[in-house]
């Protein structure tokens, strides 16, 4: 039986061991002249770290439409969200500058959850390949992943960097937006104690999850055990890096290993279909220059909008497009049970 999704090469260098490879690059990145030193790029302070990690998020964000439309089947199946729910969009929020704030905040807390389901979606591949009962546990490991991730950005040491795009609405007078003012406030004084709180009991979290498998594995079930190294994994590395930043380069490392592990995704399920359609299955050189192909296409527009004035209105109303068609797009094509997906 199958036990990994791609081998077990590409499966530990793109899906499994990310988690732990960022969080020592993150490390080791800290307090250098690569993440301190300042730079300028469209106008606006950053570093390399910051430089790299946004083209970084970008492409991967990018990377959906290669799912979506440039799968011919895909395309042919939902023609409206994909073609003419985008343009729309983006003329919205780039007519109107509430629109561009409430998407922007959408666009922050829906990626949270995003990254949660990404990693439970993995999970749940793996244990189909090791012949385990698909709705066994299937609600646990569901909101371990969410809560292990949204639990410490909620509470950790990065809160007041999420909360801070609450600020957009000092631009407003309602009631909703002076709520949402005094959120970050009234949360931040609060702070202390909900880090210790989630870093307490999402430790506790992880090991029982892990005990919890062990008692199936015993009872003669057959897990993925490299579902729940995943979990586990991301689960810890997201508790003690967003919780705490210790080393300040949290946003560096989560986002490094989510971006990596959703590129070699699309990598693995797509490519397949593209060689066949330019014919070019048994050309022995077609799938690298295919792969170097996708990933400067992915990068080139993460540097296009890191190098670009986002100040212009199109512009900015384009990246938000980019990144609410991805979290949209992202969460049912993972749901269609499709061969080609």
């Amino acid at each position: 039986m199958k036990r990994y999704i791609v081998s077990p090469a590409y499966d530990w260098l793109l899906f499994l061991a990310p988690p732990v490879l960022a969080l020592g690059l993150g490390v080791a990145i800290s307090g250098s002249g690569f993440a301190t030193d300042a730079l300028v790029v469209a106008g606006e302070p950053t570093t390399g770290a910051g430089l790299c990690i946004g083209v970084l998020i970008h492409a991967h964000l990018v990377a959906v439409f290669f799912r979506s439309h440039a799968n011919p089947k895909i395309l042919r199946r939902f023609p409206i969200r994909f073609l003419v729910i985008p343009p729309l969009v983006w003329l919205a929020i780039a007519l109107s500058p509430w629109l561009a704030i409430l998407a922007t905040v959408v666009a922050t807390f829906w990626d949270v959850w995003h990254s949660g389901a990404q990693t439970f979606g993995f999970g749940r591949i793996y244990d189909r390949n090791a012949g385990f009962p698909v709705h066994e546990a299937r609600r646990l490991d569901f909101w371990l992943n969410q809560l292990l991730y949204a639990g410490p950005i909620l509470a950790g040491a990065t809160l007041m960097e999420h909360l801070v795009v609450l600020e957009d609405f000092e631009t407003f007078e309602d009631a909703l937006s002076n709520f949402l003012i005094l959120v970050p406030v009234d949360v931040g004084q609060r702070q202390r104690w909900l880090t210790w709180g989630v870093m307490g009991g999402g430790t506790v979290f992880v090991a029982f999850y892990v005990l919890y498998y062990v008692r199936l594995w015993r009872r003669g079930l057959k897990p993925s055990w490299l579902k729940v190294w995943l979990y586990a994994s991301t689960g810890l590395c997201s508790l003690y890096t967003w919780g705490l930043n210790s080393w300040g380069e949290a946003f560096f490392i989560m986002n490094l290993f989510h971006a990596v592990q959703y590129l070699g995704l699309v990598w693995a399920t797509e490519h397949g279909g593209w060689l066949k359609r330019l014919r070019l299955e048994a050309a022995p050189l077609a799938r690298p220059l295919l792969a170097s192909v996708f990933v400067a296409l992915v990068l080139g527009y993460g540097l296009f909008v890191e190098t670009l004035d986002t100040s212009w209105t199109g512009l900015w109303a384009l990246t938000l497009v980019v990144s609410l068609m991805h979290f949209w797009y992202d969460a049912f094509i993972w749901s269609v049970r499709d061969k080609q997906v």
